[in-house]
């Protein structure tokens, strides 16, 4: 069997300079090899593992043959943010973690390969799609990130007329506040937003529902909503110095580099302090995300601050495999217990302590425990937190009834339905924090849910 075709990148040494993307995805030729790989099995494995029900087995062939259109065509009857998929989806440990090639070698490129029709699809021009014959049932959307904006798709492509909520002044969610423009260009984010506006979906910015309209209200003028809003509300550690100023939650740091372009600079003079000594608290990919768009603003030296072993790390390897390549340096088995002030509330510094790993806690994961006496510090100016997010409760201004559970997210049950009756919910609102496809996937489970609805002019209950 042949070897997977290892994606071309940016060199590590040039790509800490710009915020230019990293992978520079496969050629025509290395697109073809890759897909001449795929056993074309009776009974695939990686469409099980595939959350937005990709047909994977027939796009790969389309590609094996030649024929990337159809390749695109293909993904898209299921999946409307091919590009994006192609660029930030786990795969490694759902559709190719499936894959028969992997019982003994390496799975099939499932994710590049997605990304090379897409891309492929762009080069040519997409072909707008053909609108469906309306219903005239009216649906409102809350949020237009990743579980709203396919969501949005699915119903439009149902018939329903779609109305998209976007609280901030551009579209894409996490897509276009979190993910830097190296892991995820804005102009794609734009492009696959705009093929979702040509299947009739209207997308209103600027809206913020709890205060321009609340939920109750929208109930009463649409015939089904549908909450996608996210968990952008962060959460910090409790600890002293948190505070001073130079701390960042990483859902504000990104935010200024990603929304607020200060990856654009000088162009954009965006507020936001460039540190030289810069550490990171957390371990998973918005933790990565923070460290190596701080090195691209100008850190001489950024780190990783993690209480777990590098087993633990909940990042994409592929994801630490980069940081590492760019310098990023791994703090592992330590947490922080106080944030240093200097001069003007200015931090300084993080006191931190050693951890080791005891029993295995309510996540399978063994629970850190700190080492008595083992404190020291390290010297920083700028110290990012990134352990997580919330929900945001503005949502349930003037809302009656929406059960949500104690951490904020929403209930719902298996299907997408909340406890109010036209209403479901789905992504990181529900979840909490979790993948931009497995967002899309509870867009895809509440779409088909409110489609039946509607079509039965039932309740949902």
């Amino acid at each position: 069997m042949a070897s997977r075709q290892a994606m071309p990148h940016q060199d590590p040494k040039e790509r800490i300079r710009n915020f230019d993307e990293v992978a520079l995805g496969y050629s025509k030729e290395q697109a073809l090899a890759e897909a001449a790989r795929c056993l074309e099995c009776k009974n695939p494995g990686c469409v099980q593992g595939c959350p937005v029900n990709v047909d994977i087995p027939g796009f790969i062939a389309q590609v094996k043959a030649g024929n990337f259109d159809e390749g695109i065509a293909t993904i898209k009857l299921t999946n409307s943010l091919a590009a994006v998929c192609g660029r930030v989806c786990p795969q490694e440990v759902q559709c190719e973690d499936l894959c028969v090639l992997a019982k003994k070698g390496e799975p099939v490129a499932i994710g590049r390969l997605e990304r090379f029709c897409a891309d492929h699809e762009r080069k040519k021009g997409v072909v707008a799609p053909v609108q469906a014959q309306p219903t005239g049932k009216h649906v409102a959307v809350i949020g237009a990130g990743p579980a709203g904006l396919t969501a949005a798709a699915d119903l439009a492509k149902a018939g329903h007329d779609v109305t998209v909520f976007e609280s901030l002044h551009d579209t894409g969610g996490v897509l276009t506040y979190g993910i830097p423009e190296f892991r995820l260009p804005k102009s794609i984010v734009k492009e696959e937003v705009d093929y979702i506006k040509q299947l009739g979906v209207d997308v209103k910015v600027d809206y913020v529902i709890g205060k321009i309209k609340t939920l109750d209200e929208l109930r009463e003028e649409y015939d089904a909503v549908f909450l996608g809003t996210g968990a952008g509300l962060p959460r910090f550690m409790g600890i002293e110095g948190e505070n001073l100023n130079g701390v960042y939650s990483a859902n504000e740091f990104l935010t200024r580099v990603n929304l607020m372009k200060a990856y654009r600079f000088p162009d954009y003079d965006t507020p936001i302090k460039r540190g030289k000594r810069v550490i990171v608290v957390g371990g998973g990919n918005v933790a990565m995300d923070a460290a190596r768009s701080a090195l691209r603003l100008g850190a001489d030296e950024v780190s990783i601050v993690y209480r777990r072993s590098e087993e633990e790390l909940p990042a994409r390897k592929e994801e630490v495999e980069n940081a590492r390549e760019e310098g990023i340096i791994f703090r592992l088995l330590i947490n922080p217990v106080r944030i240093l002030e200097g001069e003007n509330m200015a931090v300084k510094g993080v006191e931190c302590i050693r951890m080791e790993l005891g029993e295995p806690d309510g996540s399978g994961r063994r629970r850190p425990v700190p080492l008595e006496g083992s404190e020291y510090v390290l010297d920083a100016d700028i110290v990012i937190i990134a352990i997580g997010t919330s929900p945001n409760p503005m949502i349930l201004s003037g809302s009656e009834g929406l059960e949500v559970g104690s951490s904020g997210t929403i209930i719902v049950d298996g299907s997408g339905k909340t406890s109010l009756d036209n209403v479901c919910a789905g992504g990181d609102a529900v979840t909490g924090a979790a993948t931009v496809i497995s967002a899309m996937g509870a867009g895809k489970i509440a779409a088909r849910t409110i489609n039946k609805y509607l079509e039965s002019d039932s309740s949902m209950g």
